[in-house]
């Protein structure tokens, strides 16, 4: 299996560099005509939120749009699937950091109990605990 790096998924959605966004429309094509699966690791979905968020400054509702359109595509398979699902559900309910709510999705899914931070705004969140 095949995996993609951040730039790859921030090309695909954005379309910023005309010939970068062609090569993967092509590369993404061709995976769907030969059934391939792409694999989408966590970690590059932690990073698209922050591209989108600080280069792009998409909205809220953009970005999770745009994930629940990379969701539906058959090509894909996400690491996380179950971390994803939690995401795009929370995410229209609450307006915590995305990123953050990303964090506390995958460690609840992990078996964890709670994420210490120093960050006092995710501290409200649930599972986050604020590090004294």
């Amino acid at each position: 299996m095949i995996a993609l790096d951040t730039n790859v998924i921030i090309r695909f959605l954005v379309r910023d560099d005309a010939k970068q966004a062609k090569a993967v429309y092509a590369r993404f094509k061709k995976a769907e005509v030969a059934r391939e699966r792409l694999f989408i690791p966590l970690l590059v979905l932690l990073e698209t939120l922050w591209v989108l968020e600080s280069a792009y400054e998409m909205s809220r509702n953009n970005i999770l749009d745009a994930l629940e359109d990379l969701r539906r595509m058959p090509i894909f398979d996400f690491e996380a699937d179950r971390v994803l699902d939690l995401l795009l559900t929370s995410g229209r309910k609450t307006s915590s950091d995305l990123s953050d709510l990303l964090i506390s999705h995958s460690a609840e899914c992990s078996g964890c109990d709670t994420v210490l931070t120093f960050d006092k705004k995710a501290s409200k969140q649930p599972l986050f605990q604020l590090l004294k």
